[in-house]
């Protein structure tokens, strides 16, 4: 497998991991802010399909058809991280299919050293390649795919990237519980030898 084809495959991972948190969850928990800045599921996947869209189109000289009011110079300042009432979770997450058959398409036409401008960047990076751009999207969609993974935990206790995640330690609820127990009674333990010092 050549390096285009392997950076390819570990984007669609990801993307597909990303969807794969909305699953089976209500219309309030896929857009319900979970932390003090607001961030949500359904914001998530908005905003990584718009940026996706934009590294994938604009920079590269090949704008998609949809217009993104979201991205507009007057559009509220974080419009691109929630779903408006009226916005609902499958235009969203078709949004983001269409970003990535947009995006998939750039990829397929372009060789890696392709060049492109992210009008966006400072003067002296915005000159870049499409290896560059597909770098630079698998760790974009990698950072938001944790954050979501975070906060799907918070909703309902799921974790990993999909169902029997490999990654993380076969326990079951209480075992987790205890787990969460020794490693809160290991910070209280370091925080009062802190204090004593």
């Amino acid at each position: 497998m050549d390096d285009k084809a392997i950076l390819h495959r570990y984007l669609s991972t990801r993307r597909a991991d990303l969807l794969g948190k909305l699953e089976g969850l209500s219309e309030y928990d896929v857009r319900r802010p979970l932390t003090p800045t607001g961030t949500n599921l359904l914001g998530l996947v908005k905003h990584v399909a718009s940026v996706e869209f934009g590294y994938f189109g604009e920079v590269f000289g090949r704008p998609g058809s949809l217009e993104l009011p979201w991205l507009a110079d007057d559009a509220e300042p974080d419009a691109d991280m929630w779903a408006a009432p009226g916005e609902t979770r499958e235009q969203i997450v078709e949004l983001h299919r269409f970003a990535a058959a947009h995006s998939d398409a750039t990829i397929h036409d372009l060789a890696l050293d392709a060049p492109g401008v992210v009008p966006w960047w400072p003067d002296e990076r915005k000159h870049v390649t499409l290896h560059q751009i597909l770098v630079h999207m698998c760790v974009e969609t990698a950072h938001h795919l944790g954050h979501a993974d975070i906060l799907r935990e918070l909703i309902d206790g799921s974790a990993g990237q999909r169902l029997n995640d490999p990654n993380l330690s076969a326990r079951t609820p209480e075992g987790w519980a205890v787990h969460r127990a020794r490693i809160e009674a290991a910070a209280a333990a370091a925080e009062a030898l802190a204090a004593n010092d």
